[in-house]
């Protein structure tokens, strides 16, 4: 008798992708300036009117939202994001104050860096949540002790940037340095977002014990 084919092996790849490819940081992060930049910009040009400003910073999200949505991003998230740049336009606007632009920044990163620590703790790291979310496994990641180490100290990563955005943001908002805002807000996006995705992934790999075959595979 001849001797059936035996199937292919499928080797699981150990190394996968890196963070910044799986989230498309990059995107997201220069999505974020923009309509802070015009913001700054329009106002400069308008003589310091917080209405040239917003106006600028409102066609600036227009644009980025269509371009977000011809690239297959989803509508809601979207959404978000142009509704994000709304209200932060409205509260200029309603204070007369156009450090208050940043308002809403300056308070999400506080959040963020609370919420993301108290993820930490209660071993629901975010950085897993959203890893997880992306590669479609759901919570599976958590039955994989090594794993969850990992996406905990890994997360530990985006709590240090979000507290040095808001040492840097608090005190430039205190003084109303209102073009130094602008400055901060996109040297301290992408910038700050590549560094974050690059030291957590490292963060990550150096966690995983030798012969881990990585995230898209929890060792359960």
């Amino acid at each position: 008798m001849g001797s059936t084919p035996s199937a292919p092996i499928r080797h699981i790849k150990p190394v996968p992708e890196s963070l910044s490819e799986l989230l498309n940081g990059r995107r997201a992060a220069l999505d974020a300036t923009l309509p802070a930049a015009g913001f700054v910009v329009g106002w400069l040009a308008g003589g310091r009117s917080i209405w040239a400003g917003s106006a600028v910073a409102l066609a600036c999200a227009a644009v980025v939202s269509v371009w977000r949505l011809r690239r297959g991003d989803k509508p809601r998230a979207v959404l978000i994001g142009l509704l994000g740049v709304c209200v932060a336009a409205l509260i200029a606007l309603r204070t007369g104050r156009a450090e208050d632009f940043f308002l809403i920044q300056l308070l999400s990163n506080a959040a963020s860096a609370l919420v993301w620590a108290v993820s930490i703790v209660i071993r629901w790291p975010l950085l897993g949540l959203v890893v997880g979310a992306v590669l479609g496994q759901k919570t599976r990641w958590r039955r994989d002790p090594a794993l969850l180490r990992a996406y905990g100290k890994g997360s530990w990563v985006w709590v240090a940037q979000y507290v040095v955005r808001v040492a840097v943001f608090l005190p430039l908002y205190a003084a109303e340095q209102v073009l130094a805002l602008g400055v901060a807000r996109v040297a301290l996006t992408w910038p700050l977002v590549a560094a974050s995705l690059a030291v957590s992934w490292w963060v990550i790999r150096r966690s995983l014990p030798p012969g881990h075959p990585g995230l898209r595979h929890p060792q359960i």
